[in-house]
């Protein structure tokens, strides 16, 4: 009898351990199969051009150097690239949560007349294709005289990115406990005070989870910086990168597109994994109540 039972539980734990063998080769494999991208254009930077070129191909660099990262800052103006990206970023970014938020606090507190037609027009707008702005804007552009200007991209940036803050920013309001604001307002707080002292340190996670979103568009949009910025020392990193080019017209500089990727990418990772806590609870505020 007690021998049947230890079996049983051998046998059970057997089985635990081959389900959390798999579950970790599962785990282990998909990591693997998104990083894969990643890890070869840190390779290609990497490489000498013989085993970028070479047939078959080369996996595993056989001489690692850094050639790549010291054309991209000798031949071109690449730490003005970076500044450009961060610029207009960083801009669009903080207008975005400076209108955004109030607005969004106004949409989840009062009772304002035609509320339900406000946020169904925002959210048709966070629908709407950037991309079918773009004609429209080039015109605007044009007349106002703004080319070759950062506004020409922050204001775009900041109108694109403000639908989708106001929604997820109004969302995470309507979790928030009322009666602290009515306590609040007891306490003698004006309005303003009680966003500032109050309301905003309640909101760190759900700002950082929108801000990063914002910021994230901000640096990757090509199409607007492609044609509202011709100027070499104004563009951003997705146009610079775009157009590399290598000694000839025939030669594609494969390395230094994957070092000005890879330089590209860093800022969005670290920023990513430096925030990751807040943006965890900015995604996950509100889904429990209680």
């Amino acid at each position: 009898m007690n021998a049947n039972i230890t079996e049983k539980k051998t046998k059970q734990k057997s089985r635990i351990e081959k389900k959390g063998i798999f579950l970790w080769l599962s785990i282990f494999s998909i990591v693997i199969f998104f990083l894969m991208p990643i890890l070869w254009q840190l390779l290609t930077s990497l490489k000498v051009n013989a085993d970028i070129s070479a047939v078959p191909n080369v996996y595993l660099p056989s001489k690692i150097t850094l050639k790549h990262y010291i054309e991209l800052f000798s031949r071109r103006p690449f730490i003005a690239y970076i500044f450009n990206s961060a610029f207009v970023s960083i801009a669009s970014t903080v207008l975005c949560l400076t209108i955004g938020s109030p607005a969004a606090y106004a949409l989840a507190r009062l009772r304002l007349p035609g509320e339900q037609i406000i946020i169904a027009s925002v959210l048709i707008v966070t629908l709407f294709p950037y991309v079918l702005l773009f004609l429209g804007l080039l015109e605007i552009i044009r007349a106002v005289g703004l080319g070759n200007n950062y506004l020409a991209l922050i204001i775009p940036y900041t109108a694109i990115n403000l639908p989708l803050t106001i929604l997820v920013m109004r969302s995470f309001f309507q979790k928030l406990p009322k009666d602290l604001e009515d306590a609040a307002k007891i306490d003698g707080y004006k309005t303003i005070s009680m966003l500032l002292n109050i309301v905003l340190p309640m909101t760190i996670p759900a700002l950082v989870t929108t801000g990063i979103l914002a910021f994230i568009f901000a640096w990757n949009e090509y199409i607007f910086a492609l044609t509202f910025i011709t100027e070499e020392t104004m563009k951003t990193i997705p146009v610079a990168t775009s157009q590399l080019g290598g000694a000839t017209v025939f030669e594609i500089p494969y390395g230094p597109i994957a070092a000005a990727t890879v330089l590209g990418t860093l800022p969005l990772v670290l920023l990513v994994l430096f925030f990751q806590r807040r943006i965890v609870q900015g995604l996950t505020a509100g889904a429990v109540k209680g």
